[in-house]
This record gives structure tokens, C-alpha cells and sequence, in this order.
């Protein structure tokens, strides 16, 4: 799995045992000081302010960005040596391996171009987290549903492109900064339009061109 992960970070990852966790699982707590550093080996993430703890439902009331592996969750606490900013929710399966804070801060000091490597992974993953922010100040309900659709389909064995909703809707809609209410009367909107058909839990995704004409994308 470290195949992807630039060389200069082997050294400081491969003593480090992957560790699988579960979509739902909550990985960081905001303002907890956190004894090691995660790296996201694969699977996404999503950042914001969490709910009631234990309550699936309200895992993540507030969406503020997300993160695709392999990438670092929060090196930015571990080199201020400051609490997690933000909680952070395994959107899918991931894999993670566990850096302790220690041994990550020596490595940054004693090697200029791990350093570089981490600037450039902050600086990405800055600029995601912007870019999702304009988009949310910038398109409407509908365009932003539809670019979530287009983000999580997949292909079934029948060829269909669709989108299985694995989380509920409560949490769909955090992640596009608008209410359920809004979600469901937007999905209903798109059927009508015979832009996507289905119930339940699976949404087909009728004409893919008109939805990314919708998004902008």
C-alpha cells in the first residue's frame, strides 16, 4: 500500500503498523492533544464540528472539508504542538498509520526535504479545503448536490452508473452545507427533471451530462 507514499516518507511510515478503521469512526476530537500524527494511507475523510458523541446520526453536524488518502489528517497540530482544530470522521474504510509526535517532529527537523513534502501536503490540502468553501458560497443547492452525485458514483455490474447512500441523508447534507429538508426536496427536483431515478438508497444517475452541466463541472 505505500507504493503511492513519496520515498522520502517511507523511513518515517513503514515502522508504523496500518491500522483499518470503520466509515463512521471518528479519528480526531477537536481540542484533544493527540500522542501521534495519522497519515490517511486510503479512504476519505470529512473535517468539521461534531455532534453528541455515540450518536451516528450526529457525528458530524457541521461539514468544513474533506481529505482523500494518502495524505496527512493534521500535521499542522503536531508541528505547533496544539490541540486537533477540528473533528475528523472516516467518510469511508480507511487505513491509517500512526506516527508518534516525537519521532514526526525530529524527522522534520533533521531533513529539509521532508519538510518540503509536508509544505507541499498542507499546501494542497489548504487549497482543497478553500476551493470547497468558494464552491459552497458560489453554486446553489442543486449544483452542489449534483456534483456530490457525480463524485461518488460509481459503476454497477449492469453498467449503471449510480450512487449507493451509504450514510444518511442528516449527514449528506452537512457535507453540502444545506438542510435534509433541502437535500430531499433537491433529489426530488432532479427525478422530476429525469436527471437521476431510484428511492431508497440507491440513485441513478439517469444523465450524467446533464448533471455536470448543473454542477459546472
Amino acid at each position: 500500500m505505500l507504493a503511492s507514499v513519496p520515498p522520502v516518507l517511507l523511513p518515517l511510515l513503514t515502522p508504523c503498523s496500518p491500522e483499518r478503521r470503520s466509515a463512521g469512526e471518528v479519528l480526531l476530537r477537536r481540542g484533544d492533544v493527540a500522542p501521534t500524527v495519522s497519515y490517511l494511507e486510503s479512504g476519505r475523510v470529512i473535517f468539521g464540528i461534531c455532534g453528541s458523541p455515540g450518536n451516528r446520526d450526529e457525528l458530524m453536524e457541521h461539514q468544513l472539508g474533506q481529505m482523500q488518502g494518502p495524505a496527512w489528517l493534521d500535521p499542522t497540530a503536531a508541528v505547533l504542538d496544539l490541540p486537533a482544530a477540528m473533528d475528523a470522521v472516516a467518510q469511508t474504510d480507511v487505513v491509517l498509520r500512526q506516527v508518534p509526535v516525537a519521532e514526526f517532529q525530529a524527522a522534520l527537523a533533521a531533513n529539509r526535504q521532508l519538510s518540503a513534502t509536508m509544505l507541499t501536503g498542507v499546501a494542497r490540502a489548504h487549497r482543497e479545503q478553500t476551493e470547497l468553501a468558494v464552491s459552497r458560497l458560489a453554486k446553489g443547492a442543486e449544483a452542489r448536490c449534483a456534483e456530490w452525485l457525480l463524485q461518488h458514483a460509481e459503476s454497477n455490474d449492469k453498467g449503471v452508473c449510480a450512487v449507493q447512500l451509504q450514510q444518511r441523508k442528516r449527514l449528506i447534507a452537512a457535507q453540502l452545507g444545506i438542510a435534509p429538508e433541502t437535500l430531499s426536496r433537491v433529489l426530488r427536483h432532479l427525478r422530476e427533471r429525469s436527471l437521476i431515478s431510484g428511492s431508497g438508497r440507491t440513485v441513478n444517475l439517469v444523465d450524467p451530462h446533464g448533471l455536470r452541466s448543473l454542477a459546472g463541472v
